[in-house]
């Protein structure tokens, strides 16, 4: 039987956490005089007495390492937990949304989607933009300590490559998981102040500046306006794509950057590739809408280069309707936010990492159907793929297109059109935010879809963000049986 308590013990501490932070919501509320901030007071005391309770309860359940089996469970009941209690204030507040559309919100905030029920954001309370920032933001570095940690042990497509002398978590889980998060976090908020003081500069007031600087960092995209960028000047959005870029790099990079040792940064290939592509599809984009002359030169490219990062970080901000760009433009862009930004980032999706294991290994099975009797390798930055490695990657790629297209069709079966279902499926899985087309596409938003619908796209936001294996494995029978 599993011992429950050491997970317990750090969720409740997660959930403290989690109703600390109401606490500043409601301050902001307070001082614009929103009647608003007596939800985040009730939320936080709320929030706080089952954190304290589940801490207390399982407290002597404490030691100094997690199992493999509690490992999955911590990251997978985490991850379920947070989205309950951040759900509160949606309910208690005076926006006083529905149980299903508080659910939503909260699991799109903290799972970093972006995906919104909200109709009219220029009418939300203060409150409200800023927590849903918030939850963005501890979703963000939420998650790049997550993948940095847990992953790589657990094995979870492909995650194993990214063992480093510097962050090796083999053995015991967690064994310097204060070191790394520590490091993590100071470079995450100091990127976070820096795109704050930027987004300033360009003519944000502090309290849009600090917001958005959070859902940036976080490849997040939640804004606070109808409009999101397309409201802001053109300064903005080029300060976005900056940070947007920053946070789809491998934030292990930045650690060892600040330590003296700049070399695995210009070495990794895949920020090359990540770079390679994203200049590929703003090219081809820009060339696009400069021949069909809907605008001008400069506005097609900060268009195209301004939605092209946002997709492919899964940041989910628009700056335009790029629905109406034509059928290749949205091809294309549908399909960059299938492929995400760098491993250890705070983006989503399947990442960059994996096509390039995924392209080695068909590379070197085409080589052994040209030469059968010879032994081929497939290799990663210049080291052989171990088996496990290549299982896991595999079993990943089936498994998200298994995702997608099961999801895709419990959205059809519950009443969505083709082109919603497949956008609003893909935008879940990879955590992207906007789909397409007239309802989830960047002129639209999620409130009109039916509660079923909302629901499973909750699953769908959820499995991605987790990178599928880790809840899955949950449901195997072997996972209980020691």
């Amino acid at each position: 039987m599993i011992d429950l308590r050491p997970v317990g013990y750090v969720i409740g501490l997660m959930i403290l956490g989690l109703g600390a932070f109401m606490i500043a919501p409601a301050i902001v509320d307070a001082t614009a005089l929103n009647p608003d901030w007596r939800g985040f007071v009730v939320s936080s005391i709320l929030t706080l007495l089952v954190g304290g309770a589940l801490t207390l309860g399982c407290s002597t359940g404490r030691r100094g390492g997690l199992t493999i089996e509690q490992a999955f469970l911590l990251t997978v009941l985490s991850w379920v937990a947070l989205p309950l209690f951040g759900a509160l204030p949606f309910v208690l507040g005076d926006y006083g949304a529905s149980g299903v559309d508080a659910l939503f919100e909260s699991v799109s905030g903290i799972t970093t989607t972006g995906a919104t029920i909200i109709v009219d954001l220029n009418e939300i309370p203060p409150g409200i933009l800023l927590w849903r920032a918030l939850l963005q933001w501890m979703g963000g570095v939420g998650i790049v300590i997550f993948a940095m940690i847990f992953l790589p042990t657990l094995q979870v497509g492909g995650m194993q490559l990214f063992r480093s002398e510097a962050f090796d978590t083999a053995g015991k889980i967690l064994p310097r998981a204060t070191e790394i998060s520590i490091s993590i976090f100071t470079i995450y908020l100091g990127l976070t102040l820096a795109c704050a003081l930027v987004y300033g500069l360009c003519g944000q007031n502090a309290f849009d500046a600090l917001c958005h600087a959070m859902t940036t960092l976080a490849t997040g995209g939640l804004a606070n306006y109808n409009g999101s960028f397309g409201e802001l000047s053109p300064a903005s959005q080029y300060a976005a794509v900056v940070f947007m870029i920053l946070a789809g790099l491998p934030f292990v990079r930045y650690v060892q950057l600040v330590r003296g040792d700049a070399e695995p940064l210009w070495r990794d290939s895949q920020i090359r590739t990540f770079f390679a592509v994203i200049a590929a599809v703003v090219v081809i984009l820009s060339l696009v809408r400069f021949q069909a002359a809907e605008t001008t030169s400069e506005e097609s490219f900060r268009q195209s280069l301004f939605n092209t990062v946002s997709l492919i970080t899964g940041t989910g901000y628009t700056n335009a309707s790029y629905d109406a760009w034509g059928p290749f433009a949205v091809s294309i862009l549908f399909l960059i936010g299938l492929i995400g930004g760098c491993a250890g980032s705070t983006c989503c999706s399947v990442k960059i990492f994996r096509y390039q294991v995924l392209a080695a290994i068909v590379v070197t099975e085409m080589r052994r159907v040209r030469r059968p009797n010879a032994i081929f390798t497939a290799r990663y930055e210049g080291r052989p793929l171990k088996p496990d490695v290549v299982t896991s990657v595999l079993t990943f790629f089936f498994m998200f297109i298994a995702s997608l297209a099961v999801l895709t069709l419990v959205l059809t079966y519950v009443g969505l059109d083709a082109q919603t279902a497949l956008s609003a499926a893909a935008s879940a899985l990879a955590n992207i935010g906007p789909g397409f087309g007239p309802i989830v596409g960047p002129d639209g938003n999620y409130a009109s879809l039916p509660d079923s619908a909302k629901f499973a796209l909750i699953v769908g936001m959820l499995l991605g963000r987790l990178e599928l294996l880790s809840v899955l494995i949950l449901f195997t029978p072997n996972f209980w049986l020691r």
